[in-house]
């Protein structure tokens, strides 16, 4: 029997929140503007691979404050999970992933924010009433 890797796809991102109630967001040379977050790794909790991907494509540290919710493409076979966070230190830095990064006043950031459905992934999370929330899509997340 030859052994078939899994086919489905775990991702984790992070909203996060600074003192000045700003939303941190990552341009991508893809997406455009978006929340850092990537692929969880074999072995690797849903909460560390978050905090893991936003030190990568930002350079700060997070502490996370609560799970928000779960969209998936039911199509390509993907969870992103999706998290509220808050900065707890490091200085923010682009990489690879990461064209420019910044924290901006909420409002500013949702206009920013164009790819797919991210911006309401975004506000869901900022939004405590709809939380944990379940989104299951056919096409692209």
């Amino acid at each position: 029997m030859t052994f078939v890797p899994p086919k489905h796809i775990v991702s984790a991102a992070t909203i996060v929140l600074n003192d000045h109630n700003e939303l941190l967001l990552i341009k991508g040379a893809r997406r455009g503007w978006e929340m850092p977050g990537g692929q969880v790794e074999e072995g690797e909790s849903l909460t560390a691979a978050a905090i893991r991907e936003t030190k990568e494509e930002t350079g700060i540290d997070i502490e996370i404050i609560s799970f928000c919710g779960i969209f998936q493409n039911v199509e390509h076979s993907i969870c992103n999970t999706l998290f509220l966070a808050q900065l707890v230190g490091g200085i923010l830095t682009t990489s690879p992933e990461s064209l420019e990064v910044g924290f901006f006043p909420i409002e500013d950031a949702l206009k920013m924010v164009t790819w797919n459905n991210f911006r309401e992934r975004i506000e869901r999370c900022l939004d405590k009433e709809s939380q944990p929330f379940f989104v299951e899509c056919q096409g692209k997340i």
